[in-house]
């Protein structure tokens, strides 16, 4: 009689299954998704990072977030906030001093690595399908070691969102005086976006409230960790809004920089 079961040595009896997986839905589009909207997401921040235009509107102190802070020689006069500290050489981004840690700060997100771990390495794809390697060795080996850097980069992320926030403030400018009109508004949602995406992340939670043994002792921690609890169950939802905000505050500081239509004025 022919065995329809296997028992590896210290593990329970399974069925030998030829079939690669049982799953009859579609697992395979969530992976797709995720790869379709990360690498247009990357194609078109690379296209705008390295075109050194269109990136400030003088007139009502618009700053587009891929270019902040520009540091940078090439930085047009207005747009430098802090100063140009490199070289104006193609191959630098104008943002070079926070782009890096913007990059690493998502590449190691906890929500981002299950993203194109899944998706890109097919590590495994989903739930119930085998991986798409031979072996694994987990977090353990470079590059993925420096996935535990993660709490660093937060701090980094948290001090480039002031920054975001510093230039949605000065945008309420105009030629006479204080100013308020759409891209204000553009600027703000993407600015509150970015802090929810920010705080919402586990490093942020486990600062405020991951090592205290007694939380009756520390009422006003243990609301922050409440309310960033509540924010960390959003955090896969953040990452892409951001993702979005992102790439539509640009693009229409890039229109009205480019002078493809107007801004609209609600005061001054």
């Amino acid at each position: 009689m022919t065995s329809t079961a296997t028992k590896p040595r210290g593990a329970r009896a399974r069925a030998a299954i030829a079939a690669k997986t049982l799953r009859t839905d579609r697992w395979w589009f969530a992976p797709l998704i995720t790869v379709v909207g990360l690498s247009a997401w990357v194609a078109y921040a690379t296209v705008r990072v390295f075109m050194h235009k269109w990136y400030w509107v003088d007139q009502y102190h618009y700053l587009t977030p891929f270019y902040s802070p520009c540091v940078t020689d090439r930085c047009v006069e207005g747009s430098s906030h802090f100063g140009t500290l490199l070289p104006g050489w193609w191959i630098i981004p104008d943002a070079a001093l926070t782009l890096p840690f913007l990059l690493l700060f998502r590449l190691t997100c906890y929500y981002y690595r299950k993203a194109y771990y899944r998706s890109f390495w097919l590590s495994p794809p989903a739930c119930a399908v085998p991986d798409g390697h031979k072996s694994y060795s987990g977090e353990t080996r470079f590059p993925l070691l420096g996935q535990n850097l993660h709490r660093y980069f937060f701090y980094a992320a948290a001090i480039i969102s002031l920054i975001n926030t510093w230039d949605a403030v000065l945008a309420f400018h105009s030629p006479e005086g204080f100013g308020f009109g759409l891209g204000n508004i553009v600027l703000l949602v993407n600015v509150v976006m970015l802090w929810a995406y920010t705080i919402s992340c586990h490093s942020c939670r486990h600062i405020i409230g991951g090592r205290l043994k007694h939380f009756s002792a520390h009422p006003v921690r243990y609301r922050a960790w409440t309310f960033v609890s509540k924010l960390n169950t959003r955090h896969m939802q953040l990452a892409w809004i951001t993702l979005g905000t992102l790439a539509f505050t640009d693009f229409y500081v890039m229109a009205i920089a480019a002078g493809w239509f107007t801004d609209l004025r609600f005061i001054n």
